[in-house]
């Protein structure tokens, strides 16, 4: 196809080069989902083009707005208006779209590509992050400014469509933004109709509108989404209401363009094919050949984002900030760059070893409420919360102040009953930067926020995962309150770094290394009932970072055994040590806190702890038994739990299901 005479280009052919960079790209992956990007294409025009304040040239510009593609299986629409607007995503990555190694995988990927806030798919999870983004604007802002001085002043932009509203982590994620006010929130909703099986009259009928009126956001009706004007005064109404969130309700055509196959379920999955696709430049009047894009598009997309301009006004007014406000520009500073304040190391080594010589006799949530209350305030960064459990989680601590306030320090989120959207909105304020948070629930009810945990590992967010009541040692709660199978799920999330301590000592290291992880998430995972203290060396209290060590030595030289636990099952440990000891079976005490942080130690410090040539062990954990195999091996013995508990008291349960010394030295004793 030949180019036509150069001419200014208008809004709509503006909007037609994500349409067609979309729709080619996903023709020549054979894959992927041109409709959603077809059908939005005008308003992302409208919203990056006149509104979003950003800059190509730093993406991780700390005053920019926030995007969120929470319908993210329309990936190819972020890319397009990545590649247009100047980003480091060039055109050879739209070509290579889902393909091994490129920069445009089948969904946005926030590791992966400059300028995705966020990794997106499952839907709804990116309009909760969205919300902690929104979140952390909003505390950042409260904590930083001052008069004359907006050192902090952005917005976050959402797309979503008719599934993200259908999944319930929607309905989560909106009430809380309704009740805490983020104005400066704005939710796109892709209203098409259109979902995989077709019309969606047959299985969404909810009054949207109506929904996000009763969680107090401002709803813009009605809105045109493939008309500019419509879409921009929409956007500028929304602007208007500082002290709400708003969802804008967009009527749009999924594959428009697509004169066979638009406003239909088959443009929704599924390449267009190459006669439609020639139908369509025919109809929206786009005469250039698969990724051809002239110049005076790219001009009409890049005239009016002056990024470095927004950022370099913005550095100057961050100077003159410093220059008033020295103490908390520098606080600032450090954490946007996510470091932890100087001495910080040393105050929580102290307080560890304060710990160690004390010996409490404690719940390990207890010993992580102590760790809190000694951590936090130290990191102003640190930004808790519980799902309506925080006289349970024990996650309270004496400066807590609840963000509905609009106290400058407030640093807790009482999230209600909503374990999903809690992790999800955690992910979004780890992601955004400035904070470090954690959230809380039972872990049982990890299960109602395991995907959002998923995300966390893929992001990677550095966001800390706190469960208690971590066993059938919770007692008469009975077996729907009982995890089981819980900690091997977690553990088997890559990149998921989860800790079962044994007492308070290994739980202020646990809460030591979730905050200085930066790469990835950390789940910890606490007892109801007291933990015996364990005596250790300065070099054990050391080791207890590394996820596994010898906690007590076999006497008399080489084990006969080793016996591996974890959390309130290594005080069993011990007790079977000095009965099988005292009927001459050498033995070695293995605790092992974290077997994701003791698997990346090296393999000469994993075979100190663990001799190949010893294979007489004993792994005890009050859980499922199939994860501890790895450990033990076929010849080894598993002393857990594989089915469902049951309500009783703590002490009834535990010999009922054999999680017992005497059921310890027994199977010790059967390795022969």
């Amino acid at each position: 196809m030949t180019t036509p005479a150069s001419n200014k280009p208008g809004r709509r052919q503006l909007a037609n080069a994500i349409r067609f960079l979309a729709a080619d790209a996903v023709e020549a992956a054979k894959s992927g989902h041109p409709g959603m990007p077809m059908g939005m294409a005008d308003i992302a025009e409208v919203l990056w083009n006149d509104y979003l304040s950003h800059n190509p040239n730093n993406p991780k510009w700390f005053n920019r707005d926030r995007f969120v593609l929470s319908n993210g299986h329309g990936s190819m629409l972020q890319y397009a208006l990545l590649h247009l607007s100047g980003y480091d995503l060039p055109l050879q990555e739209l070509r290579n779209f889902r393909q091994l190694h490129s920069r445009t995988a089948g969904h946005p990927e926030h590791s992966e590509t400059p300028g995705v806030e966020t990794t997106t798919g499952p839907l709804g999870q990116g309009f909760a992050n969205a919300v902690g983004f929104a979140l952390a604007e909003k505390l950042l802002a409260q904590r930083y400014n001052r008069p004359d001085f907006d050192l902090v002043d952005h917005r976050t932009w959402v797309f979503m469509g008719d599934g993200c509203l259908m999944e319930g982590i929607s309905h989560e994620a909106a009430s809380l933004a309704g009740t805490w006010g983020l104005g400066k929130l704005v939710a796109f909703w892709d209203d098409n109709k259109i979902s995989i099986d077709g019309n969606t009259d047959g299985w969404f009928t909810d009054n949207t509108p109506a929904r996000f009126e009763a969680y107090g956001w401002q709803v813009i009706r009605n809105v045109n989404g493939q008309d500019a004007i419509e879409i921009k005064t929409a956007i500028d109404t929304a602007l208007k209401t500082p002290g709400k969130p708003t969802l804008i309700c967009c009527r749009t055509t999924i594959g428009f363009g697509a004169p066979n196959k638009g406003g239909k379920e088959s443009s929704h999955g599924a390449p267009l094919g190459k006669d439609e696709l020639a139908a369509a430049r025919v109809q929206l009047e786009w005469p250039y050949a698969p990724f051809e894009v002239p110049e005076e598009i790219y001009a009409g997309w890049r005239a009016g984002v002056a990024g470095d301009e927004r950022e370099a006004r913005w550095n100057a007014l961050r100077d003159q900030y410093a220059g008033k406000h020295a103490d908390e520009a520098a606080e600032f500073a450090r954490r946007s760059r996510g470091e932890l304040p100087e001495g910080f190391v040393d105050s929580a080594n102290a307080f560890i070893a304060k710990l160690q010589a004390e010996g409490p006799v404690i719940a390990s949530r207890k010993a992580s409420q102590m760790s809190i209350e000694a951590f936090a305030p130290l990191l102003p960064e640190l930004i808790g919360g519980s799902a309506d459990l925080a006289h349970s989680n024990l996650t309270l601590w004496k400066a807590s102040k609840s963000v509905a306030s609009d106290d400058p320090n407030a640093n807790y989120v009482y999230y209600g009953v909503r374990e999903f959207a809690m992790t999800a909105i955690s992910n979004g304020l780890a992601l955004h930067g400035g904070f470090i948070p954690f959230d809380a629930t039972f872990l049982v009810f990890s299960d109602y926020a395991r995907n959002a945990v998923r995300m966390s590992a893929l992001n990677p967010a550095h966001a800390i995962h706190v469960y208690t009541h971590d066993s059938i040692g919770l007692g008469e709660d009975g077996p729907t309150h009982q995890p089981v199978e819980h900690l091997a799920s977690l553990r088997y999330i890559p990149n998921n770094d989860v800790w079962r301590p044994c007492d308070a000592v290994e739980s202020a290291v646990s809460w030591r290394a979730a905050i200085e992880r930066k790469d990835g998430p950390s789940c910890l995972v606490f007892s109801r009932q007291n933990l015996q203290h364990q005596p250790r060396s300065e070099a054990q209290v050391t080791d207890i970072a590394r996820g596994g060590y010898v906690l007590a030595e076999a006497e008399g030289g080489t084990p006969d055994v080793i016996l591996i636990a974890t959390g309130s099952e290594v005080g069993l440990a011990t007790q079977a040590k000095a009965t099988l000891e005292a009927d001459g079976i050498k033995v070695r005490v293995v605790s092992m806190p974290s077997t994701d942080v003791f698997d990346r130690q090296p393999a000469e410090y994993r075979e100190s702890v663990l001799p190949n040539a010893v294979r007489k062990r004993v792994a005890i954990e009050a859980g499922v038994t199939g994860f501890w195999r790895q450990y033990v091996g076929l010849d080894g013995a598993v002393i857990g739990i594989d089915t469902f508990g049951a309500s009783a008291p703590a002490e009834v349960l535990y010999p009922h299901f054999g999680i017992t010394v005497e059921k310890v030295v027994e199977a010790a004793k059967s390795l022969g």
